[in-house]
């Protein structure tokens, strides 16, 4: 039996995040001041035909999917890098006392543009906050650390962009963002889950002290039409 999450971009874009599809019945994707997410149904071959017909050809698109695909010739990959999604099955929240929280707005979007071109926790651009739930910490008026939201689908809801600044990090303040996040999300009926690069030790390890498992390895990859 499959999951919503093992095509968790078709499944957020033909449920709640449908509203931000650019695509059609056949082939969804977001548009690119949001994400650079492009999904099929099944990605097989008659779902690639949807591809080649239907692909817009001046961006790049991003895959993630539990199975690894065959792209056509027609398509240049530009990277692939191995993931794993994690999903909260224990939830323990990870607070650290003192830190206070404050949600992010537009004006916040520059230094969100910043701090995730510093630290590169995952595709963000100049209107993904449209996703909604991004809280930050400041010292000040500077953004030193932040976490938010990403793929919402009936049930479940994704954790993404946690990061820290550099010179700040170690402080407890993703944990703490993940952990409000984590609650959160729980708190409205549905699981958390995420995804991380497989060779982010420290952050996995985090996750799993918080009562996440691994639930799945998720191929990732970049490509654009030739």
């Amino acid at each position: 039996m499959t999951s919503p999450l093992d095509n968790p971009v078709w499944n957020a874009l033909s449920s709640k995040l449908k509203h931000f599809n650019q695509g059609n019945d056949l082939l969804k994707y977001f548009p690119p001041e949001v994400s650079p997410f492009i999904a099929l149904k099944d990605w097989n071959e008659e779902d690639l035909q949807h591809l080649i017909n239907f692909i817009p050809e001046n961006r790049s698109f991003s895959v993630l999917l539990h199975k690894e695909i065959s792209l056509p010739e027609s398509f240049e990959m530009i990277f692939k890098l191995p993931l794993y999604q994690m999903h909260s099955t224990d939830f323990k929240p990870n607070y650290k006392p003192g830190l206070s929280l404050r949600p992010l707005t537009e004006a916040d979007v520059p230094q969100m543009l910043a701090l995730t071109e510093l630290t590169k926790p995952g595709p963000f651009y100049q209107k993904t906050i449209e996703f909604g739930n991004y809280y930050g910490i400041f010292q000040e008026d500077e953004l030193l650390a932040m976490a938010g939201e990403r793929l919402q689908m009936d049930g479940f809801t994704e954790i993404s962009a946690i990061c820290s600044k550099p010179g700040h990090q170690g402080k407890g303040y993703a944990a703490h963002l993940f952990s409000q996040a984590a609650e959160r999300i729980l708190q409205n009926n549905c699981v958390p889950f995420l995804h991380v690069r497989t060779d982010n030790l420290r952050a996995i390890e985090l996750y799993k002290k918080s009562g996440f498992e691994i639930r799945t390895d998720i191929y990732f990859a970049v490509f654009k039409k030739r």
